[in-house]
């Protein structure tokens, strides 16, 4: 993963420490990651999203083609990305998605990642919205504070140094 993520960084047009950034998509990955083992989703479908989703942004501004072009750059490293077909393919409709919208009856892997990624919203001021979460495990209250409280503060997650290697600015 640390090579795949250098290679992001280097291709993303947005600092590291970007709003959109590796501090975002980290805690992308921890909410993934709490809600995963009630939802079912593969946990490594959530990885891959997790750094993948925003990398292809603009702006941290309106970019609503991001999360298309981030499908496209998936499609581009697949060599470099270890998922069976099928969970290849739930990375990319949830790239493409996030964006876009998924239905409600999408692979729950797919329903996972999005909910991860709507969890930090509040990193920008925003709150969240549990009517707009497509799992009962990221509506439980309980997860619905730790990510809240999180996302405010902008935490900066342990897996940055301790998995992915990263030591800030904007390649590890």
């Amino acid at each position: 993963m640390k090579g795949l993520i250098r290679v992001i960084l280097a291709r993303s047009s947005l600092p590291a420490t970007s709003v959109h950034g590796i501090t975002h998509w980290a805690r992308v990955l921890e909410n993934g990651r709490r809600i995963a083992p009630v939802t079912g989703a593969d946990p490594r479908v959530l990885e891959f999203f997790s750094v993948l989703h925003d990398s292809c942004r603009e702006s941290d501004g309106y970019d609503p083609e991001h999360g298309p072009r981030a499908a496209a750059l998936a499609r581009e490293l697949r060599a470099d990305i270890d998922l069976a077909d099928q969970e290849f393919a739930w990375l990319l409709e949830a790239c493409h998605s996030h964006t876009r919208g998924a239905p409600f009856d999408a692979p729950v892997s797919v329903l996972t990642c999005l909910d991860a990624d709507r969890l930090d919203i509040p990193r920008v001021g925003m709150k969240i919205k549990p009517d707009l979460l497509f799992t009962a495990a990221a509506r439980d209250p309980a997860v619905l504070s730790w990510a809240t409280d999180r996302a405010e503060r902008r935490s900066l997650p342990s897996l940055l140094r301790d998995e992915w290697g990263w030591k800030g600015g904007r390649r590890s």
